[in-house]
């Protein structure tokens, strides 16, 4: 029996749950290792103007094309988005069950605008409705309507063209789950879905139940993932008491939206292992070179000290000769004795000016092993304040002062370095471009700054070791008048120092 593909809008929304944690988890990143990166053309669409855009089939759907038709407006803007000749998305996998439109804003961030389920022709419509002006429109096949990240089959995406009205913003670069993400699991049916038999829902609540499954969810998020077993368990008696189809699909989201907040919480979770995981093997490793280091040092003060005593017994020799000496003629013992009092004061400062030496190298070799452990985490130069680790402003969020993931990663491996090498002093330093007032971005800085050292205390190291302070645009490294002279400006600065590496931070 053919599937009966019906045309429906399904907006995302996060169901009403016991749990506190649903709409937190909605704004939660998926971890960067499962994810690659993807271009699209955006376009800044005119305020009060209706535009049409094509919509071009990639290569996992050459036979589909689609159009759009936007209107901007003060109060948001209106997408009305019809695609034609798209296959059924299990042709793609037998996880992927229905199809979902997208937002992408020049910044990246993807926006879930709804579901299309498609009809027998492979034809579907969405009405939504945006608040940014300016975005990219795309098409993915997914496993499940309440997705949160575009998964990589993406089969439609805008194009631009001379008819194009707005401002175009090409190659915006922005994320996309990997396809590996959902292929442990496939449709639990190993089938198409029967439409005269239950809803699409239905067979979407059960994939989203078997993919938190094989993520883990149940040993990683258990009180989300029993809600969902149990949403899942009331959807299965309506289908079973023939409830009604509205009380069936209202059954079906809810165990889809629960399902995915189990999932994504369980990957989260299953990140933060990996990141301790890192942390204690950098630490581990960083400790290891550094007990060799104090090993090899040692043993050359073992050396020395040999060297120190042989010379104190020639010093004694020397003595005992000119004694012997004195005895034999008075004049000639002490001038004897002259000569071997001179030689001893010489050794000892060539011994001093030896142990000089050695201390020096020794500092210089442990700041250059310092300088590499830190470049193998961010970039970090040798300057004469210190070792100057460099943190970039895309490592926070636009405009904020919160960590994202991938700088919460650097700086805790960071930490496992600096906790190898004690008595170092950490001043932390926030700079920002010319965008904005003075104040706002003295505050801006200053609070960056301050995330920052709250984070590495947070790690282990000592509060009385880590200083921070903004500066606002007073301290520019570029020319604020291009985009990447502002780009460099925008900027964390570490600046690592103490007389174990032989440099302290000028006041």
């Amino acid at each position: 029996m053919k599937p009966h593909w019906k045309m429906i809008i399904l907006p995302l929304a996060c169901l009403a749950s016991t749990n506190s944690v649903c709409h937190a988890l909605i704004e939660k990143q998926e971890p960067a290792v499962n994810v690659i990166k993807g271009t699209v053309a955006a376009i800044g669409y005119h305020m009060g103007a209706n535009t049409r855009i094509d919509l071009n089939g990639s290569r996992h759907a050459t036979q589909a094309s689609g159009e759009a038709r936007v209107s901007a407006r003060p109060k948001g803007t209106e997408i009305d988005l019809r695609v034609s000749d798209l296959r059924p998305p299990s042709t793609l996998g037998g996880q992927f069950l229905t199809y979902v439109a997208w937002t992408v804003t020049p910044d990246g961030t993807t926006k879930n605008l709804g579901e299309i389920q498609i009809n027998q022709n492979g034809s579907g419509r969405l009405e939504a409705r945006t608040l940014s002006p300016t975005f990219a429109l795309i098409v993915t096949a997914e496993p499940y309507f309440a997705v949160r990240m575009p998964s990589e089959l993406v089969v439609l995406k805008n194009v631009t063209n001379n008819r194009t009205r707005g401002q175009i913003f090409p190659n915006n670069s922005y994320k996309l789950m990997k396809v590996s993400e959902y292929s442990r699991s496939g449709n639990p049916l190993s089938l198409i879905p029967d439409l005269k038999k239950a809803p699409l829902e239905v067979y979407q609540a059960r994939n989203a139940i078997e993919i938190a499954r094989l993520r883990g969810a149940e040993q990683r998020s258990q009180r989300i993932f029993a809600e969902a077993n149990a949403a899942l368990q009331r959807m299965e008696n309506s289908l079973k008491q023939n409830s009604g189809r509205n009380q069936l699909i209202s059954d079906a989201r809810q165990t889809i939206q629960l399902a995915e907040d189990a999932r994504a919480l369980a990957v989260q979770h299953e990140e933060l292992e990996r990141i301790e995981s890192e942390k204690q093997a950098a630490a581990a490793a960083a400790a290891a070179k550094a007990k060799a280091e104090a090993d090899r040092r040692a043993a050359v003060e073992a050396r020395h000290q040999a060297e120190l005593a042989a010379a104190r017994e020639a010093q004694i020799a020397a003595v005992a000769a000119a004694h012997a000496a004195e005895q034999r003629a008075q004049a000639q013992a002490a001038a004897a004795a002259a000569a071997a009092e001179q030689a001893a004061l010489q050794a000892k400062a060539d011994a001093a000016k030896e142990e000089a030496a050695r201390a020096h190298a020794a500092t210089i070799a442990l700041r250059a092993q310092l300088l590499q452990q830190l470049n193998s985490v961010l970039q970090t130069t040798d300057t004469p304040r210190g070792l100057v680790v460099q943190m970039a402003d895309v490592l926070f969020d636009i405009g904020k002062f919160t960590l994202s993931k991938d700088a919460q990663l650097k700086l805790a491996r960071l930490s496992g370095i600096i906790l190898a090498h004690p008595g170092l002093n950490l001043t932390i330093e926030g700079h920002t471009d010319n965008t904005g007032s003075d104040a706002l971005n003295m505050t801006l800085s200053d609070q960056r700054a301050s995330t920052v050292r709250q984070f590495l205390i947070s790690q282990g190291l000592s509060a009385n070791a880590i200083s921070s302070k903004g500066f606002g645009l007073s301290k520019p490294i570029a020319d604020n008048s291009t985009a990447e002279g502002r780009r460099q400006n925008r900027r964390v600065e570490i600046i690592v120092s103490g007389q174990a590496i032989g440099a302290d931070i000028a006041k």
